[in-house]
């Protein structure tokens, strides 16, 4: 199959949301013949359904009918669409194509690509990339997994000097040709075990972002995961590493209040850190990667320097609320596995009062014992996995369980004294109450709010 020569086709698009819709407004640009498969019920999708009028779709709702298959040619699934779905699996086995929305995309994209995977931080790297390329003066297109699917702009790449992307495993799975110009992994915890068979194959799934580099590319990586210099030597781009306790003779490091980057070419750049507003240890390597490919970019240090500095971070990431009556609120409703529980802990000095809870991604809360016996005053937790979380840290501190969020918010406010920080990280998925993390922290602030009278920050 030629990839740049989708006439004629019948292409299969597994899901109807956002990407779903702008992939198939793609495929009939390029005059495929589109089929849409979606497992939600006609009603609940009908603001989707009129939004891909005109492209000559075939749409099946209600379920998955293994009768759509039939002469497909090609098949594009949604992000999140699982491995197990009945679509994929009988496709695999019949010997059709599968290949992501990013992947598609990419045969049609000459715009060089940054692209930012990992388990953690990756939204936030990729925005902050965006900013510091548009400070630097590059016209940026940012989105992928966040925003805008890339589908949706192949056509107006000649608008962009370069296209920072967010890039998740399930649309790494189906890629064969994606070729970024720079390649970030941040980090690889355990996580999305709920989809993938093993965390080796989710580790491998992740480095499939280096797969087809070449070396005039940029590939960087975290030196302080043991699996970063085995894997520089299978890649052909150029490695740059970052490391938050290690001081590296080239990459980039924490020095103090500072980070220095050390060039190949010998150059030493320093770029403190005392009046940037992200928090924590995992927002520096979120920002040593960063400063990595803006500097690859082309981007002079004294930008970079000033757009770190207003740089304000993203909503339900270690989010400051405000306070009251001496007692901080923070939202990390995004911290949805047990390494950004641990991420977001670190953050802190002041005693936690940690809400934790929503719908289990099996991941591995017993590692937070330690974090939690030093950092948590009292652990509150919610939805459907709070038995299980209780069963894994509940004895490390004094523990309670609420059915809904609201409730727990209800008990940490009570709880709370001055100097106590209540910290929403629930280290699983919203699905049980919410239909995503951004409806989860909203009500978060929308609960606390009212119950608390509202807050105040210091830079209102």
């Amino acid at each position: 199959m030629d990839p740049r020569n989708l006439s004629g086709l019948k292409v299969l698009v597994i899901g109807l949301g956002r990407t779903g819709v702008a992939t198939a407004h793609f495929l009939a640009s390029r005059d495929a013949r589109v089929y849409i498969s979606e497992e939600k019920k006609r009603e609940d999708v009908e603001d989707s359904q009129r939004l891909i009028e005109g492209t000559g779709a075939t749409v099946q709702t209600g379920g998955h009918d293994t009768g759509i298959l039939s002469g497909i040619d090609l098949i594009i699934p949604s992000p999140g669409v699982p491995p197990r779905n009945v679509l994929l699996a009988e496709g695999i086995m019949r010997g059709i194509p599968v290949v992501s929305e990013l992947e598609l995309a990419s045969w049609f994209i000459s715009t060089p690509i940054v692209a930012i995977t990992g388990t953690n931080g990756k939204t936030t790297t990729t925005a902050l990339i965006g900013a510091l390329l548009a400070r630097g003066g590059r016209r940026v297109y940012v989105g992928g997994n966040i925003g805008t699917p890339l589908v949706a702009v192949v056509d107006e790449e000649e608008k962009y000097d370069c296209m920072v992307v967010e890039v998740s495993s399930f649309q790494l799975m189906w890629c064969e040709r994606f070729s970024p110009a720079i390649g970030i992994l941040l980090n690889t915890t355990i996580d999305h075990m709920d989809y993938h068979a093993s965390f080796a194959e989710y580790r491998s799934i992740k480095e499939r972002i280096f797969a087809n580099q070449t070396t005039s590319c940029c590939a960087v990586l975290n030196a302080d995961d043991p699996r970063s210099a085995p894997l520089a030597k299978r890649i052909s781009a150029a490695p740059v590493f970052f490391s938050s306790s290690q001081v590296l003779a080239e990459g980039i490091f924490v020095n103090g209040t500072s980070l220095r980057y050390r060039d190949a070419a010998g150059r030493n750049e320093n770029y403190p850190l005392e009046a940037v507003r992200l928090r924590g240890n995992h927002n520096r390597e979120n920002i040593m990667a960063s400063i990595v490919a803006a500097r690859w970019c082309g981007c002079e240090p004294s930008a970079i320097a000033e757009s770190l500095r207003t740089f304000p971070g993203l909503s339900h990431r270690i989010e400051y609320l405000g306070a009251t009556h001496g007692v901080e609120f923070y939202d990390d409703s995004k911290g949805t596995n047990a390494d950004a529980v641990a991420r977001a802990l670190e953050s802190f000095s002041k005693p936690v009062i940690l809400l934790m809870g929503g719908r289990d991604k099996t991941g591995g809360f017993d590692v937070l014992a330690p974090l939690i016996r030093t950092k948590v005053k009292e652990l509150i937790l919610f939805g459907e996995a709070r038995e299980t979380i209780r069963a894994y840290v509940g004895s490390v501190v004094p523990t309670v369980s609420e059915e809904r969020l609201a409730g727990a918010v209800r008990r940490a406010v009570l709880s709370a004294s001055p100097g106590d920080v209540v910290l929403l990280s629930p280290g699983c998925a919203s699905f049980d109450e919410f239909r995503n993390y951004e409806e989860r922290g909203n009500h978060f602030r929308e609960t606390v709010n009212r119950m608390t009278g509202g807050l105040t920050r210091a830079d209102d």
